[in-house]
């Protein structure tokens, strides 16, 4: 409801206020600048110093528009006018009466005043009883005093006013005109008629500014309390100082000092800086005689010197990856591959984070060294930890710190001796691991090897996660057979085989002997080894699958020749000829197969460690019992071999024209030569049944056939493995042709092309292409009373096995 107290008053110039609002029946004051204001102040001493104030929108516009402006405001009269130094006005006025703005109209220009057509209101109480209006002003007076508590300080004056009370409506804009609020909360104050609903407003805002003030006090009281107590802290400080400078004890205040500022130039996060400052803290407050202030001196020396913030700039330049490989090891094109592919990857993606690679394979073929060229290669630190013999859980996760002696992990040691967060780390022998009573070192490599949880990874002595994420872990073993599974689970198997002795012979060349004749001080002028004299010393005197052997052998030369020219000579050639005078007589000899087709005599591929091996085996019918024996040091597995290659015999005597009754008048003797040395696998049982089949039909084998494979009671040849080196044995015993399983024929491309060239290789499904291919039925002697001599039936599903040439 809203009323007029007279007509309307026209053209009443405006004064607009930035973040101030006039009550009616208030006096206030204010500075005046702007050209417009001193131009509206102007226009109302010419008339009867009457003039409309009302606030401003937007506190940052300097020149108001019309529509900048609230339309609600108040007529005020002008009582006083000072002139300021610097151009600018203090005008004091007095609320009349409030107002509304019916039509601003646009000055001329920028320095003309704003005029309006203003119609004073007045307030309105219809419906409210003197009771309520009464509790209202009492409860304004209450909100107040409680906001003055707690708030700025208020003039005695205002309290005084405020308690004496009066009318609601002057009590509410008297409130509303000193209260520190923001001038929008007042604008709606002064924009309401209603008495009561007024004066329920300024009670509301009261409230909420109450208890903002008093959330504002106790942050005050909290940070009083904080400086009180740094202060006092900063006091006792010097006072301690002085009392260490008197007992000599100065160099630990320093100490500790020193500690305090290599914590905080770390940048560490919140969790590891506040541990360790309190570990600082700690050791300024330990005197030198404590035996506990060295624990905690070696703890810190330790966690600051690991590299938080190191981190090795990568090598993303393949080709000079490619080199650096290829320079320092001979052959391993799995394993280069892979780390080609890991950078390839990298400068694709540069978060990858740390891979985890298992090289397994025999000793000495260069699972340890490799791993330095793949360091340079990645332009990563290298750091190696031995993990053989490891027994007790804390060599990985550390000793606790309360223990006497403890000391970190050999994870995190190795870190530090790395000096960056993303090393290399080779993890050698990891399949020779124990665990007893004290625990099992390879749970805790589970964590370790974890790409998903080691990014967290903590030490029992540093106590503090340390990311492991980006480290590239490279882990060796020769028998992943011992690796638990779930380790084994977390790690990219790259199987290197044994070398062959071509390999074996580029190895020595490029990077053995140049070795040790620079090792031996030996000049190429001093020695010269031929290369058959190499071939005759890696045949001849190693036995192995790497080249362990054949460096050792290579350093006995040299230090043969080394002493050839200590004694005068001027050079020493090793060849095939002086190499027994040099090395004494050879311990080993080559395979030789023999010379002529025998019965019962088959030449079988076994694979060993050190390499592929001839093996042959001879099979003896005699009259018997029906004894079937088997000698040679033979395993489990191979001894089932045997029974399985006499049953499938039986159950085809009759096409092999084979007395059926074979195996109740006559015992079988199957022997494997060598027999001190253990034997065993599937793999011989091709061999072993053409053996068999050959020695009750006396039909003789080929000489120059040798063969491989597993097979079943139905006479199937399975796969086998190993079949990389089991034909380098047969190439190198002088074998032509080489019988494989089918299964086996994508194998053909892993082996060496020298040996893929000498060799014809017969891939077969069943044991009829082998009796076919290794047994001449045609010289089998005739038997009386038995069938006539002649070629064996063969499936005719087998007939078209491909040959491999």
């Amino acid at each position: 409801m809203t009323k007029t107290i007279g007509t309307t008053i026209s053209r009443l110039p405006v004064l607009p206020l930035r973040g101030l609002v006039a009550f009616p029946n208030m006096i206030i004051h204010f500075d005046v600048g702007r050209m417009m204001s001193i131009r509206a102040l102007e226009a109302a001493m010419k008339n009867g110093q009457v003039l409309f104030l009302t606030a401003q929108r937007e506190l940052k516009n300097d020149t108001p528009a019309p529509g900048d402006l609230f339309q609600m405001g108040t007529v005020c009269t002008v009582k006083q006018i000072l002139r300021l130094p610097g151009d600018n006005i203090r005008v004091l006025v007095e609320g009349r009466a409030r107002a509304i703005a019916h039509q601003f109209t646009n000055p001329e220009d920028e320095s003309a005043c704003i005029y309006a057509e203003v119609e004073q209101l007045e307030d309105y109480a219809y419906g409210v009883t003197e009771r309520r209006a009464q509790a209202l002003v009492r409860t304004a007076q209450e909100r107040f005093s409680e906001y003055v508590e707690h708030g700025p300080r208020v003039s005695s004056d205002v309290e005084m006013t405020v308690a004496a009370g009066g009318d609601p409506g002057w009590l509410a804009d008297y409130i509303a005109q000193n209260l520190s609020v923001d001038f929008a909360a007042k604008q709606e104050i002064l924009e309401e008629l209603s008495v009561t609903r007024r004066l329920s407003m300024v009670i509301r805002l009261l409230g909420e500014e109450t208890e903002i003030l008093k959330i504002e006090n106790e942050i005050q009281d909290e940070l009083k309390s904080q400086i009180d107590k740094n202060q006092r802290e900063y006091y006792l400080r010097e006072q301690i100082k002085v009392i260490q400078t008197e007992l000599g004890e100065q160099d630990v205040a320093a100490e500790a000092e020193a500690y305090r500022e290599r914590v905080l130039a770390l940048h560490l996060p919140q969790e590891h800086e506040d541990k360790l400052l309190r570990e600082v803290d700690r050791f300024a407050k330990l005197s030198g005689s404590n035996a506990e202030q060295g624990v905690v001196r070696t703890y810190l020396d330790t966690v600051l010197d690991l590299p938080w913030n190191e981190k090795s700039e990568e090598r993303l330049d393949l080709a000079e990856a490619q080199a650096i490989l290829d320079r320092d090891h001979y052959g391993m094109k799995k394993v280069k591959e892979r780390i080609m592919e890991f950078l390839a990857v990298k400068t694709l993606a540069p978060t990858l984070k740390g891979q985890v690679l298992c090289l397994a394979g025999p000793p000495g073929v260069g699972k340890t060294s490799i791993a330095k060229s793949v360091a340079a290669a990645l332009g990563r630190s290298y750091a190696r930890m031995s993990l053989g013999g490891v027994r007790d859980e804390a060599d990985i996760r550390g000793h606790r710190k309360t223990y006497i002696g403890a000391m970190p992990g050999r994870i995190i040691d190795a870190i530090r001796r790395a000096g960056t967060r993303n090393p290399l780390l080779l993890l050698d022998e990891i399949d020779k691991m124990g665990r007893d009573f004290r625990g099992d070192p390879a749970s805790a490599m589970l964590e370790v090897l974890d790409i998903e949880q080691n990014a967290a990874f903590r030490d029992h002595y540093i106590e503090l996660p340390f990311d492991l994420s980006d480290v590239v872990f490279l882990t060796t073993a020769n028998d992943l057979s011992t690796v638990p599974r779930p380790l084994l689970d977390r790690m990219e198997v790259i199987e290197l085989p044994s070398y062959t002795a071509e390999e074996k012979l580029h190895i020595a060349q490029r990077h053995l002997l140049p070795k040790q004749m620079d090792k031996h001080g030996l000049r190429k002028t001093q020695m010269a080894l031929s290369d058959k004299a190499l071939s005759a010393i890696i045949a001849g005197y190693t036995r192995e699958a790497g080249v362990r052997r054949l460096e050792q052998l290579l350093a006995k030369v040299c230090r043969k020749a080394a002493k050839h020219v200590a004694d005068g000579g001027k050079r020493l050639t090793v060849s095939e000829k002086n190499l027994e005078s040099l090395l004494g007589a050879a311990p080993y000899k080559e395979d030789i197969i023999a010379k002529k087709d025998e019965v019962g005599i088959v030449n079988g591929l076994a694979w060993t460690s050190v390499g592929g091996e001839m093996l042959e085996v001879e099979v003896a019918v005699v009259p018997g019992t029906g004894k079937i024996e088997v000698t040679g040091n033979l395993g489990t597995v191979m001894q089932e071999s045997a029974k399985a290659a006499v049953t499938f015999v039986r159950s085809r005597a009759k096409e092999l024209s084979i007395d059926p009754m074979f195996y109740k008048e006559n015992d079988l003797h199957i022997h494997f030569p060598e027999a001190a040395i253990p034997k065993d696998g599937p793999s011989a049982g091709v061999t072993i049944t053409t053996a068999l089949i050959s020695a009750l039909t006396e039909a003789p084998v080929r000489h120059d056939v040798a063969m491989t494979g597993e097979v079943t009671l139905r006479g199937r040849v399975l796969r086998i493995g190993g079949l990389r080196e089991k034909t380098m044995a047969a190439y190198r015993a002088g074998i032509k042709t080489v019988v494989i399983p089918q299964d086996n024929a994508s194998d053909l491309q892993e082996i060496e092309p020298v040996v893929r060239e000498s060799l014809r290789f017969v891939p077969v499904v069943h044991m009829d292409t082998v009796m076919e291919t290794a047994i001449d039925f045609a010289r089998r002697p005739e038997k009386r009373g038995k069938t006539a001599r002649g070629a064996v039936p063969l499936r005719t599903e087998n007939t078209a096995t491909p040959v491999v040439q």
